[in-house]
């Protein structure tokens, strides 16, 4: 028996804006032996990467590669951030990225490369 794994994101992404590009070629049974046959999955693996390229038809974000970062922060600070996420039902990592995507944004670095 063979070991079977789930795409990353980024593969994902990748398998369905492939599936896009093909079919603007060729008809879906030519498109879906085709992913079959490329990314060593089943022709019903290959089926839904087609349904979801068919449901954007302006392609998919390919996500970028992360990493971990390990900061130190405050307790209360690390509650509150926790709680939030919760709230909100994000991912802790989702929202701190977002909340430091947004404070890079509103920062103008000076001489210095401070804010």
């Amino acid at each position: 028996m063979s070991v079977r794994r789930r795409a990353h994101a980024s593969q994902y992404a990748e398998r369905v804006n492939w599936a896009l590009g093909l079919l603007k070629e060729s008809r879906v049974p030519a498109v879906l032996r085709a992913l079959a046959r490329r990314y060593q999955v089943s022709l019903r693996q290959a089926r839904r990467y087609v349904d979801v390229a068919q449901q954007h038809p302006q392609g998919m974000a390919v996500p970028e590669p992360t990493t971990v970062f390990t900061v130190k922060l405050p307790i209360g600070l690390v509650r509150r951030v926790r709680a939030r996420a919760r709230a909100t039902s994000t991912t802790l990592s989702a929202l701190v990225a977002r909340a430091l995507e947004d404070w890079l944004e509103r920062v103008r670095p000076g001489p210095r490369g401070g804010g």
